[in-house]
């Protein structure tokens, strides 16, 4: 059995929209990059009130073909594979980091042991 991957706090506003919408990863993915909110979709898509509103999709559609000039991007990730790759970029710098961080306390305890030996000697007395 597969291990649930985890899924930071700032991708779960948009799964839960996905969901609650009806959305496509596609139309998650424009969303995301035309800047939307989430948490503002159901403003966008008060067509009971509104009726002359088009559906949540369309609008979503036609702001990223009026921001971009195309239909749609050109690779059409889920949320989870953006959540996954974010994860792994992450973890990816801390290793780095740390890596970085280990060579450099080498090099100070290295150094540190070359500059101890001339100074830990003791002053001549015949001076």
């Amino acid at each position: 059995m597969a291990k649930k991957q985890r899924i930071p706090h700032k991708f779960l506003p948009w799964i839960d929209a996905r969901k609650k919408f009806r959305l496509s990863n596609a139309h998650i993915q424009m969303a995301r990059e035309l800047g939307l909110s989430p948490k503002r979709f159901g403003v966008y898509a008060d067509t009971t009130d509104q009726p002359w509103k088009v559906p949540l999709p369309q609008f979503i559609e036609n702001q990223y073909a009026k921001q971009f000039g195309k239909e749609r991007p050109d690779v059409v990730m889920s949320i989870e594979e953006i959540a996954a790759a974010h994860v792994a970029k992450r973890a990816q710098r801390k290793a780095e980091k740390l890596s970085k961080a280990e060579k450099l306390s080498k090099a100070e305890t290295l150094k540190a042991s070359q500059n101890e030996s001339p100074q830990d000697l003791p002053p001549n007395a015949s001076e």
